[in-house]
């Protein structure tokens, strides 16, 4: 459990519900894994559909997701790049807005609060998950008898993700798994990698998973490592080195978390997501 963690957490789905496309962006990589998934909702005999996370600015597959239009909503799980950079061109694409929780990522709109009225075709209901990073969210959805829990990077398809320190926060991240450890026998669709059978199984091994790597830290902690750096290599020895620095933000969260002090400046965020 302790381990680098490369597989899915949970069963796949088998199949995507009629009123769920999948258009993946063409931008794959070690922390985007097959690239950035793009989520087209559509109810059945809807007018409109709703995009959840243009992904990239690539002016292909912001077409591409164009052609499934009309296009009522564009929805955000959260800012990092790989998943916002594409928004404002498909706005103008398709004409509508764009909604997150951030307001630099709202474009026409207002940003997303629990209140916010959604697509009135599709029950979807805003859940806050910040931990990933401050302003992800998920969204809950249900059509006809079916349900699904779109994650953004809160949960991968495959593999864990980061806890992106300092925007990202360990805390709440493990407060938003407990959330998502509730909703049984739901897929979940995440923002990269493959659709999972059931979100809270998905939820129950990442918990597992960060409590595990918590225990670690504080080993490595009291045997001796005194900064970041330290930590990852002895807690992360089993990561590509390449990845070290992605590493780096999870052991500056779970200091935090540990009320260790790193005695170091924090590295700057890029966006990408997966360790």
């Amino acid at each position: 459990m302790s381990g680098h963690v490369t597989g899915a957490t949970a069963a796949l789905a088998e199949e995507l519900p009629s009123w769920v496309s999948l258009l993946r962006a063409p931008n794959p990589g070690p922390m985007t894994l097959d690239g950035t998934n793009t989520w087209v909702l559509r109810a059945p005999a809807a007018g409109y559909g709703v995009v959840v996370d243009p992904g990239p600015a690539d002016e292909g597959h912001l077409k591409r997701i164009a052609e499934h239009g009309p296009i009522g909503l564009i929805l955000i799980t959260h800012g990092h790049p790989d998943h916002t950079e594409g928004a404002a061109r498909l706005r103008e694409l398709v004409g509508a807005p764009v909604l997150a929780a951030d307001p630099a990522h709202t474009i026409g709109g207002t940003p997303l609060g629990a209140d916010t009225a959604l697509d009135e075709t599709l029950g979807i209901r805003l859940l806050r998950t910040p931990g990933h990073t401050a302003d992800s969210v998920c969204f809950l959805v249900e059509c006809g008898d079916e349900r699904v829990v779109l994650t953004g990077d809160t949960i991968l398809g495959r593999g864990t993700t980061v806890v992106a320190h300092p925007d990202g926060h360990l805390g709440d991240y493990l407060n938003s798994l407990e959330l998502l450890s509730s909703y049984t026998g739901i897929a979940a669709l995440p923002g990269h990698g493959p659709a999972l059978a059931d979100c809270a199984a998905a939820a129950e091994f990442y918990l597992a998973h960060r409590r595990a790597r918590l225990d670690q830290v504080r080993s490595a902690v009291d045997t001796g490592a005194r900064t970041p750096a330290d930590v990852v290599a002895a807690v992360y020895a089993d990561v590509d080195r390449s990845l070290w620095w992605a590493a780096e933000w999870s052991v500056r969260a779970q200091l935090e978390y540990l009320g260790v002090d790193s005695g170091e400046s924090a590295p700057g965020v890029s966006g990408l997501e997966h360790t």
